[in-house]
């Protein structure tokens, strides 16, 4: 019998070397789609306080739509901050820096939004439609202690999904997953 645990990283790490090897003009394209689907979604469910990631290279570019989203009346923009084992919402301000992994960050704030929706980028989805990120947990640790989830959306450039259950009970789930 296979292990779970096994089959998830060696999953996991296929995910990424697909993801890794994309031309640049395929990835600039694929994000303008992604974008595009992405505001679609916000429109049609009419949501305001929005949680969206800062980008990794492997990661679809949203930083235009974040563009958008702070220029438009209404819209509150969070991104993750990281804190421990988890991270925390904090609005996106400039100036933005680089932290653990690599990852940019606005500074730290204490806002506690109540969340309409989040944009989650993911390295795979198992059979259930859970989430395979990069194995650190944060973001399943984040929503499990939220009180009140919101719309969960799944952004990823192509679309790197196994027939096998690979997630536990705790690894979060989609309302939503966009691809090119």
């Amino acid at each position: 019998m296979i292990n779970k645990d096994h089959a998830k990283s060696d999953f996991r790490k296929s995910c990424i070397c697909t993801l890794r090897f994309m031309s640049q003009y395929t990835k600039i394209r694929k994000d303008k789609t992604i974008v595009k689907k992405l505001l679609q979604v916000i429109n049609e469910l009419n949501a305001r306080k929005i949680l969206i990631y800062i980008p990794m290279d492997m990661e679809v570019n949203v930083l235009p739509l974040i563009n958008k989203l702070r220029k438009r009346r209404g819209f509150e923009v969070y991104v993750p901050y990281m804190c421990g084992d988890t991270f925390k919402a904090v609005k996106y301000r400039l100036p933005l820096e680089v932290k653990k992994f690599g990852i940019k960050e606005p500074r730290n704030s204490f806002v506690r939004a109540k969340l309409d929706l989040a944009i989650v980028p993911v390295v795979g989805i198992d059979k259930a439609g859970k989430r395979i990120g990069f194995g650190k947990g944060m973001y399943d640790r984040f929503f499990y202690r939220l009180k009140r989830k919101p719309t969960i959306v799944f952004t990823q450039r192509i679309l790197c999904m196994t027939n096998q259950n690979l997630t536990d009970q705790y690894d979060i789930q989609a309302d939503y997953i966009i691809t090119s």
